[in-house]
Parts: structure tokens; C-alpha cells; sequence
């Protein structure tokens, strides 16, 4: 079968984002007491949504709880380090552009809140390409990677059966939660080790996004 819907990952994926988000996050939860190394962000919190830190800081720390705000200030510092050093993803602009030009159907979905989305997507110069019906997050269907909810609503919205879709993850959480859709997933290794996509269940593996065209010229 022919794929009928390409459905991206962003954050490592279109825009290069774990290695500073990740970064911020273990500075600021090391600053409010909770030491935290960039690989244990990376470990622990990539392809997740924003609860689930919150709840490895309970289960840890004997039910501790963040302070009041702590998402917003978050977003707040990585969207000034955003600003200061995001870029794409090598090849992303150049891939969505010819996805354009060939009429291949594609959408985003992430376990990113829509704001922290829109703010990649702006700095790095990528937002002409999305447009808001093609963006989702895991706010859309309150849950976000390893659980299907969000690429099956994504496959969904967007008039496409599961079976027919083609998504491009870089984390073990968005591997597992394609998988659970029904989805074929190609793990994309810049920053996971290829063995862990692979227990994930991950259909293949790419190491850049020329990969994808090939995929959809076979």
C-alpha cells in the first residue's frame, strides 16, 4: 500500500529542540532541588508530554510537587532559548517543499503544547508549511506519547486510515505510540540509539530525512 499521509514528529525530528529544551529542563528542575542531568531529561521526559514530568518528580521524591507555574516558566525560558538558538532540522525545509510540490498529504502531531509547537515553527522558519489544520498536540486529546490517542486522532482529522499513514518519530515513546495505532514508524536516529527505535517496534529506521523521499518513491 501506498502511503497516503505522512505524519511528522517536530520537536528533533523537523526542529532541532531536545538538545536545548532538555538542557533548560535539567537546569531548572536541578535549580528548584531536583538534581537532573541533560541525560536524564533526555531518558526520562523526550517525546512526552508536559505531565509527565510532574510525575516522575512525585513518584521520586516522596509526592513532591512542582511549584505553581512551573510549565509556564518553563516554556518560558525554552522559548528564549528558542529564539536565541533553534534551527531546523538538516533537510526539513527542503523535505515539507517537496512534499508540496508532489501533493503528499502531511501533518504534525507532538505530545508539545500547541504554543511551544507554533513558537519551533516560527523561529525556525517552517510554519508556512503547516498549516493549522495540520498541526496537533497532545492537548487535542488529553494524553500524549506512548499513547495512540494522538496519531489516531491526526489519522482521523485528516480523512486517512491508520494503515495507510507513515510517521516519522526520534523517540521509544512516539515508536510505541505509532505502533499502537497501527500505524508503519520509521525511527529517526540523530539522537536515539537505533536499538532502542528498534525494541520500540519501529517498522525501519532513517538517518536523515532523504530517507523519508525514499520511502515514498519505492
Amino acid at each position: 500500500m501506498a502511503y497516503e499521509l505522512v505524519i511528522f514528529d517536530n520537536d528533533g525530528v523537523l526542529v532541532d529542540s531536545e538538545p536545548l529544551s532538555n538542557r533548560v529542563l535539567a537546569g531548572y528542575l536541578t535549580e528548584l532541588g531536583y538534581p537532573t542531568t541533560v541525560e536524564d531529561s533526555y531518558r526520562d521526559f523526550m517525546g512526552t508530554a508536559a505531565h509527565r514530568v510532574h510525575d516522575v518528580i512525585a513518584e521520586r521524591h516522596d509526592g513532591a510537587r512542582l511549584p505553581e507555574g512551573f510549565d509556564e516558566a518553563f516554556h518560558g525560558r525554552v522559548f528564549d532559548t528558542f529564539a536565541a538558538e533553534l534551527t531546523a532540522v538538516r533537510g526539513a525545509e527542503t523535505l515539507l517543499k517537496e512534499l508540496q510540490q508532489r501533493a503528499v498529504p502531511y501533518g504534525l502531531a507532538s505530545s508539545a503544547h500547541h504554543s511551544w509547537i507554533r513558537a519551533a515553527l516560527d523561529v525556525t522558519g517552517l510554519r508556512g508549511y503547516f498549516p493549522e489544520a495540520r498541526i496537533f498536540s497532545a492537548q487535542d486529546v488529553g494524553v500524549g506519547k506512548p499513547a495512540p490517542d494522538l496519531f489516531l486522532h491526526t489519522a482521523r482529522t485528516l480523512g486517512v486510515d491508520p494503515a495507510a499513514c507513515l510517521v516519522v518519530e526520534d523517540s521509544p515513546n512516539g515508536v510505541l505510540a505509532a505502533r499502537a495505532a497501527g500505524m508503519d514508524v520509521y525511527g529517526y536516529t540523530a539522537l536515539t540509539a537505533p536499538e532502542k527505535l528498534t525494541a520500540a517496534g519501529a517498522t525501519g529506521l532513517i538517518a536523515d530525512l532523504a530517507g523519508v523521499r525514499a520511502l515514498l518513491d519505492r
